[in-house]
């Protein structure tokens, strides 16, 4: 959970990199960071407690891990070559022949030269460990054996030797590599493409647990200090690189900062501690420490003054009371099935279902004290919204008090295991997830419903409650544009849009995400004995600020602002169009009071032994104060929860006995501190059996002028301003099929009803993008008209077009544009529109590279690049491509359907919950979210009379449903896969009234219902089609849009970040600092090689590494 965010400062880390990037012979300049580096020894000390880094002749390492051996060696080499040397110029390094752990500690060059200190890392990498369930612990037992055995080997060979056992890492983004056993291990495959934030928690908590597990041994042995010139330390915390804030690493430590900080790291550690600093360091700066006079010591257990504490608390507390007394005395449901949600009573429920992150997952719930390996379970059985394990006298969950009132209750997890267990049923939230991946989960829900036997999908009243944030707030340091307030609520609303639209009889629970500052007090004591180190790194946002710091206020500020967000959202209405679905927002945990013991300590027993999770103790509490939030009236819910005062359970009332909505609660919803329009998404049906003569639309704008003088801005383009329209794209632009009526007329291109370049008739007759222009311009050009192939006006689309295609089509469309007489091709405005992807999606299994997401965006790239260098007076709508998987629902009897399987074999044949369609929905999401980062990136924003602007209707996609509550194949051709005249005037009206709404407002979901006066207008206020940059000067449907909400995280062929306006002096003057720095190292280096080609290094063996 969460992404490594603290970096060295600029300054310090110029100067590590300019020490590492120095010649590769050693340098006397290599500590210059330390101001007065202490000299060796007068004589050879005869103690390892007494060592000092100047007495150190042979630095040496065994156990280096076989997919990062590279980067630790190189990393080894700067320890030696540009840190220890510069306290003794004659250190060598000596690297044994890779083997196993035991062998490499056997290697006689280890033992040359017992006169002569030696300081040895022995690497103990997680990355080698097992990882299947059920191995982990007999995986740490084994390392732990293998490290024992090594040691007892030096022991037996060295003298004058100091060994540091260093928990390694490796990469903290890389996924395990559990020697070709992933595959088996995990066949559970995650909901989420956006599961690193999980794999990272897991990598902390084996690294914490080999760490302790090692600590032990090491304890028990007695640090094999029984001479005095021998002696093991385990260091202090495991060691990591962190390159998560990397885009370019290079195949030498010269360019690469994350190797500098894992130096950092590992130098660090070898010294004695320095003065007590607070773990609570600023988010910017990490100091490069040197030995004193008063510690000059390398780290052994004897010379660190540090004594062991206790890990617990020993003070007593009472058994917690998990269970729950209810004596109700209204528990019937109503006479009938109620028709509306706002008369909803507790026994009317007949199902649950929950989304959320791995609270709601129950990581670690059930864990035995200080067994942090249990973390990684997910009790769901004992989650507090969404459990069912026992009974409610012994675990209290919401579905377990529901039970109460109507034993039939179903969709409630039970036991242990992943959301795509059996036992997880309707609990589809995922340990790790962001409010990113509630869409998935949505997604996942309703096709857990709407298949499952035990459940009415129509006509059972569901409660499905959500939760989400903490991993958003652990996050968000790291890319404060992305983890915006108005993001985070955005990805929440696209998500409750899916239930809205999809899912009848449901009242939606959003749970307010809880104010995360007071958990911070658990990781500021030692004595309390929490695992600080694995906080710091799945949550480092949240723990490592330090107290009344910059970045601890923008915390906080941000942890309201999702609270509010949250708020606005459901107060906007956005959910309040229906009677039998709502949106109730329950903010019992607005506010936390973190327990404390009688001495003034934060009480463990809350939490789970990472103690960043909740322990059933508190689950309990959350479950008592939701199901009283869910009775409270809207106006008058408790918004605060006392873990140490407890929660008791409230009963219905005589005269209340409904669920609170609303609709229900005397007051209303008053919006803080904006509120968002009311937004009416109708019931997909077709308004009556008889379709009406054709798919025209009515028009009713009145401001249909261009501009009084022709912009030379794209963000002050009037509809009426365009002249020029074309189109790039795939069989939907070229209009495959719209109008066969058999499989013989499928062929036919349809050209002229096409819904982005389509002008055949008018807009009252046939909807099109060109047709709805002409009502403002009607000399606009370049429509196609009619049924043909290429050319056909500039529509430029080929059926079976893939992303691959696109570059060739835009240089036939600049071609065509600088040849057409009627286009003045350096004044007209053009628009143009491109739709592409559902090719590469559908044939992606058959060709997984040409055809993977990276490629996908390189082509997009390349095509808007040229359309960008070339074309002047350019805006391009690039539209999102949709969600395929939804194609599955439209089937049907017919000869022309059975095509299906040949159009889209990768979405339409892997079978239900499989690992194919998993991959499949994971690779849908990834072209979606690259499209989003390359247009967000500011890639395009170099021109003022250029622009592209992501239309994002189809990024939810949603298959019409007819009053049958089957797809409506009216929208689809013969095929069940191309779009009709139908399809495409939706297509059209989507797309249209896209342009006309703010970019971090546009719908992004399709609302394909029959209407003729869907047609949106521009107004007075805001007359232009929206940009990015027009979009940030208005106050837009919904929350307010900032510059900071809307950029999106790039790619690595875009800029990494946008940076602060001082960055530019900084990186001038370190330029000059490293232009002569530069000079010098290189004329330094050519006197110091003629030095050193004298001495030989044969004895070493290097493979693999630079040196």
């Amino acid at each position: 959970m969460g992404t490594q965010a603290h970096s060295t400062s600029p300054a310090q880390l110029l100067v590590l990199i300019l020490l590492v990037s120095s010649c590769p012979e050693r340098s006397s300049q290599s500590a210059a960071f330390c101001a007065e580096p202490l000299p060796p020894s007068t004589s050879l000390p005869s103690s390892v407690h007494s060592l000092t880094p100047g007495d150190v002749s042979v630095v040496s390492a065994l156990g280096l891990s076989t997919t990062h051996r590279s980067d630790e060696a190189k990393i080894l080499h700067g320890l030696s070559a540009n840190i220890l040397s510069g306290f003794n110029p004659d250190v060598t390094t000596l690297l044994p022949e890779q083997s196993n752990l035991l062998k490499e500690a056997e290697d006689p060059a280890l033992s040359l030269n017992n006169n002569e200190w030696k300081l040895l890392l022995l690497f103990v990498p997680v990355d080698e460990l097992s990882i299947c369930p059920g191995q982990v612990s007999s995986a740490v037992d084994s390392a732990v054996y293998r490290v024992e055995e090594a040691l007892d080997k030096l022991h037996e060979k060295l003298g004058r030797a100091l060994v540091h056992v260093v928990v390694w890492g490796g990469h903290a983004d890389a996924v395990f590599d559990s020697h070709g056993g992933a595959s088996q291990c995990q066949q559970e495959e995650e909901l989420s493409a956006r599961t690193q934030n999980w794999h990272r928690l897991e990598r902390a908590v084996l690294m914490t647990v080999l760490q302790e597990s090692l600590g032990a041994l090491l304890q028990r042995r007695g640090w094999w200090s029984n001479r005095e010139d021998f002696s093991v330390v385990l260091q202090s915390s495991p060691t990591y690189i962190d390159s998560s804030g990397n885009s370019n690493d290079t195949d030498d430590v010269t360019g690469s900062s994350h190797l500098s900080e894992t130096l950092i790291q590992l130098w660090t550690k070898l010294l004695q501690p320095m003065e007590a600093k607070s773990d609570q360091e600023g988010l910017d700066i990490v100091s490069i420490p040197c030995p004193s006079q008063e510690r000059p010591y390398l780290l052994t257990h004897r010379n660190s003054n540090s004594q062991v504490e206790s890990t617990h608390n020993t003070e007593s507390q009472p058994t917690p009371l998990m269970g729950t007394s209810l004596s109700c005395t209204h528990k019937s449901p109503s006479s009938s099935v109620p028709t509306s949600v706002h008369a909803l009573r507790p026994a009317d429920i007949k199902v649950v279902g929950a989304l959320g992150d791995s609270l709601t997952a129950a990581n670690g719930v059930g864990a035995a004290e200080n067994n942090l390996l249990d973390v990684m379970k997910e009790y769901r059985g004992l989650s507090w919204s969404i459990g069912g394990d026992s009974s409610l006298s012994s675990v209290t969950t919401l579905p377990n008090i529901l039970r109460q009132f109507n034993p039939s209750l179903t969709g409630f997890s039970t036991g242990e295991g992943k959301a795509t267990s059996t036992q997880a049923f309707l609990n589809q939230a995922v340990a790790g997830a962001k409010s990113e991946d509630l869409v998935t989960q949505a997604r996942a829900l309703v096709t857990r419903m709407k298949g499952d036997s035990r459940i009415n999908f129509q006509n059972d009243w569901k409660v499905i409650t959500v939760f989400i944030g903490g991993n958003d707030l652990c996050a968000y340091c790291s890319n404060t544009a992305y983890y915006s307030a108005t993001n985070f609520a955005n990805r929440i609303r696209d998500a409750l849009d899916i239930l809205h639209n999809e899912v009848p009889r449901a009242l939606v629970n959003l749970v307010e995400v809880f104010y995360l500052i007071p958990l911070r007090r658990l990781h500021q004591d030692s004595s309390l004995g929490c695992p600080t180190w694995l906080i710091n790194e799945i949550c480092p946002c949240v723990v490592k600020p330090a107290e009344g710091s910059s970045e601890l206020q923008a915390l906080m500020n941000i942890n309201r602002a999702y609270q509010t967000s949250t708020r606005n959202l459901v107060n906007s209405g956005r959910y309040n169009t229906r009677s039998d679905f709502t949106v109730v927002l329950q903010p019992f945990i607005r506010d936390v009071v973190l327990p404390l013991l009688s001495n003034g300590k934060p009480d463990r027993s809350f939490f789970a032994p990472d103690c960043f999770h909740l322990s059933q103790k508190s689950q309990a509490l959350m479950a008592r104060a939701l199901w009283n939030n869910m009775l409270d009236s809207v106006s008058s819910k408790t918004t605060s929860l006392d873990f140490k005062a407890g929660v008791s359970a409230k009963c219905p009332s005589s005269s209340t006995h409904y669920f609170t909505t609303y609709g229900n609660s005397k007051s209303v919803y008053v919006a803080t501190p904006t509120t968002a329009p009311s937004v009416t998404v109708p019931p997909v049906t077709v308004p009556s059996a008889t379709l009406p003569p054709n798919w025209g639309s009515d028009f009713a704008c009145t401001l249909t002028a261009p501009s009084d003088i022709v912009p030379t801005s794209v963000h002050k383009l009037r509809p009426g301003d365009f002249k020029v329209v074309a189109s790039l794209g795939d069989s939907i632009t070229a209009g495959f099929g719209a109008k066969a009526q058999n499989i013989l007329q499928l062929l036919n291109e349809e050209r002229g009803v096409s819904w982005s370049i389509g002008g055949d008739e008018t807009l009252e007759t046939i909807t099109t993008l060109p047709n709805i222009l002409k009502k403002f311009n009607p000399n606009v050009l370049g429509f196609s008209k009619g049924r043909s192939k290429r050319p056909n006006g500039f529509n430029m689309a080929v059926s079976g077009a893939k992303a691959s295609d696109i570059p060739g089509q835009v240089r036939d469309l600049i071609e065509t544009l600088r040849s057409n007489t009627s286009v003045d091709f350096e004044q007209d405005w053009k628009l143009v529109t491109l739709f592409i992807g559902g090719n590469d999606l559908c044939q992606y299994c058959k060709d997984r590279d040409s055809l993977s997401p990276k490629k996908y965006i390189e082509h997009i790239r390349d095509a808007l690049d040229m359309l960008n260098n070339e074309v002047p007076r350019v805006l391009v709508n690039l539209v999102e491509i949709l969600q395929i998987e939804d194609l599955r629902k439209v089937k049907s009897n017919t000869l022309g359907c059975s095509l299906q399987l040949t159009l889209c074999p990768c979405f339409l044949n892997p079978e239900e919950n499989s690992e194919e369609m998993y991959e499949m929905k994971r690779i849908n999401r990834e072209l979606q979210t690259n499209t989003e980062r390359l247009v967000y990136g500011g890639r395009y924003d170099n021109r003022d009379d250029f622009a592209v602007v992501l239309q994002p209707f189809f990024q939810n996609s949603v298959v019409p449903m007819g009053k049958d509550k089957q797809p409506d194949l009216s929208f689809f051709s013969v095929d069940c896969f191309h779009f009709t005249e139908r399809g495409h005037a939706e297509m059209a009206i989507a797309l249209w009234n896209n342009m006309l709404e703010p970019v971090g407002s546009k719908q992004n979901y399709n609302n394909f219902t029959y209407d003729r006066s869907k047609i949106q207008c521009p107004s007075e206020e805001h007359p232009f089609i929206f940009t990015r940059m027009n979009s940030l000067a208005t106050e837009p449907t919904g929350l307010v849009v900032t510059t900071s909400d809307i950029v999106m995280p790039l790619t690595a062929d875009d800029h990494e970040n946008h940076v602060p306006s001082w960055t530019a002096a900084v990186l001038a003057v370190a330029g000059v600092m490293i232009g002569v720095a530069t000079t010098w190292i290189v004329m330094h280096c050519r006197e110091r090689r003629k030095r050193q080609k004298k001495q030989n290094l044969s004895s070493l063996e290097m493979k693999g590494t630079p040196l």
